[in-house]
């Protein structure tokens, strides 16, 4: 099913509509755009909102809730509906949302009528020239007749997206720029948007945006499919005003918490809390790499160097209830999402960061490409990438893949300062196997790492095999990086286990 699955994904990228009707404006306009902005100085966004605007709290903002029936294209009866954020509380800056319609382009001005300000005490006098702080996307994914929101975009340069029974989970940003570096990070924003007016039997929208910052700018276009795995096909050119030491491309935020790999200290009922619960890479060379996730410490950031990488994603492969035992979170519905580059991207490095949070309130995950090419103030850089956010037909090696990582040991006589780690492996290239065969085992630990104890067996429960390790620090201070993988017959490999015990 997995190859019928990736043969249908490349059908429907080249069998994409050429969207021939001639419009007022398309990607070479927001391109003509960035360009000239990065020859000029930076101009900061109008800090022009009034004071109660300002002042909103988390739950007051929420309070005001865009009118459905005033969504732009409700009235036409068009697929697609979209739906606008108002500007305040966290969401101060203004961007500008015009709509492509034929050969014209028209601004969408901001209207107070549109909203329900609940229990909010507003002058909506002093608003007319407000605008906007994002806008979603509808469009009829889950039940015919009703137009669930698949898209979002709001705040810097974040956007989400939900294919069919998905919830909202895993972030991605227009661009990452110096993220974890000394220096600082800078967050790039989307100033301006331009939908284009979808036709009457429309299965996917297209619409452009604008990106500046202090030292970059760029042009984007963007396609979106909703489906059961909803499908986002990107095009970027970013250009520089200044130098930047770290250009991050099809970045995704995420939470990780605590899990099967990392149990939680406090008191809380829940086994697992994350929206995503590792990384997943297909290298180049064809290698499958799977990075379980952590809430570290301290900052921890590891790189994978990668040459014309096939993909990358921050997964959430574990979707049982009873795992996460949440039922306002459900965390089990969280959609995985994973990067396609389109074209060859060279050589550079999948970057992971991993940020330490006191709860789930706040993200703590990063993963982007950085390419080893530096780029130059003036130089103009093409990506290209498509972006599924999927649930039940995620993606996965074809032969075996890690079902789970579970840190701690079981009852062992002689009890010393080693550490248990568990992994199960799963996939057709195992189950495959003959009752009287065991799989290969390959593992490996750094000069920091002492593998005691590697065995192999049968999960007789699910039908996979299971890896059991022992392994001993050398030096606390010191993280450990631990790679394993599974070879069946003809040499047939699962995924790389690739893990790390950071410093204590």
């Amino acid at each position: 099913m997995r190859i019928i699955r990736a043969a249908c994904l490349v059908v429907l990228w080249f069998c994409l509509p050429s969207f021939n009707n001639v419009h007022a404006f398309d990607f070479d306009d927001v391109n003509r755009q960035a360009r000239q902005l990065a020859t000029a100085s930076y101009q900061k966004p109008d800090n022009d909102l009034t004071t109660e605007l300002k002042n909103l709290s988390y739950d007051q903002y929420r309070d005001i809730r865009f009118r459905p029936e005033a969504s732009l294209w409700r009235s036409d009866g068009l697929p697609f509906e979209v739906a606008f954020f108002h500007r305040g509380g966290f969401f101060q800056e203004k961007v500008k949302i015009n709509e492509i319609a034929g050969n014209a382009v028209r601004e969408i001005k901001f209207d107070p009528n549109r909203f329900d300000y609940g229990r909010n005490k507003i002058d909506v006098t002093r608003m007319r020239s407000l605008g906007f702080s994002g806008f979603r996307l509808h469009y009829p994914i889950n039940r015919a007749g009703y137009k669930d929101e698949v898209a979002a975009f709001l705040g810097a340069s974040y956007f989400r997206a939900l294919g069919k029974n998905q919830l909202y989970g895993v972030s991605a940003r227009g661009l990452a720029v110096d993220t974890a570096q000394s220096s600082g990070e800078e967050f790039p924003r989307f100033t301006e948007f331009w939908l284009e007016r979808p036709e009457q039997a429309a299965k996917q929208i297209r619409f452009y945006a604008l990106l500046d910052s202090p030292r970059v700018t760029g042009a984007y276009r963007f396609v979106l499919t909703p489906g059961e795995d909803t499908v986002m096909d990107v095009k970027v050119r970013l250009y520089l005003r200044d130098k930047v030491a770290l250009i991050g491309v099809a970045p995704l935020t995420s939470m990780f918490l605590f899990g099967e790999n990392q149990h939680f200290g406090g008191d809380d009922y829940r086994p697992e809390v994350h929206d995503s619960d590792g990384l997943s890479i297909h290298s180049g060379s064809g290698e499958w790499l799977w990075r379980p996730l952590l809430d570290p410490k301290r900052l921890l950031v590891t790189s994978f160097a990668q040459n014309d990488p096939l993909g990358f994603g921050l997964m959430q492969r574990d979707r049982n209830f009873c795992h996460y035992e949440d039922l306002e979170a459900h965390y089990q519905q969280r959609p995985s999402v994973w990067i396609e580059p389109r074209g060859k991207w060279g050589s550079g490095r999948v970057e992971l960061v991993q940020i330490p949070v006191p709860d789930e309130t706040n993200d703590n995950i990063v993963a982007f490409w950085v390419p080893d090419a530096p780029m130059q103030p003036g130089e103009a850089r093409d990506f290209e990438y498509r972006m599924l956010w999927q649930k039940n037909k995620e993606t996965t090696p074809p032969g075996a893949w890690v079902v789970q990582t579970r840190r701690g040991r079981a009852y062992t006589k002689n009890l010393d300062s080693s550490i248990g780690l568990l992994v199960d492996f799963d996939g057709p290239a195992l189950r495959k196997l003959a009752a009287n065969v065991k799989p290969k085992l390959i593992v490996s630990a750094d000069a920091n790492g002492q593998i005691i104890e590697s065995e192999v067996y049968r999960n007789d429960v699910n039908g996979g095999w299971r890896l059991s390790l022992r392994v001993r620090r050398v030096d606390a201070a010191k993280p450990v990086e631990m790679r394993a993988q599974l070879r069946g017959n003809g040499n047939k490999e699962s995924e790389t286990w690739s893990y790390i015990l950071p410093p204590e």
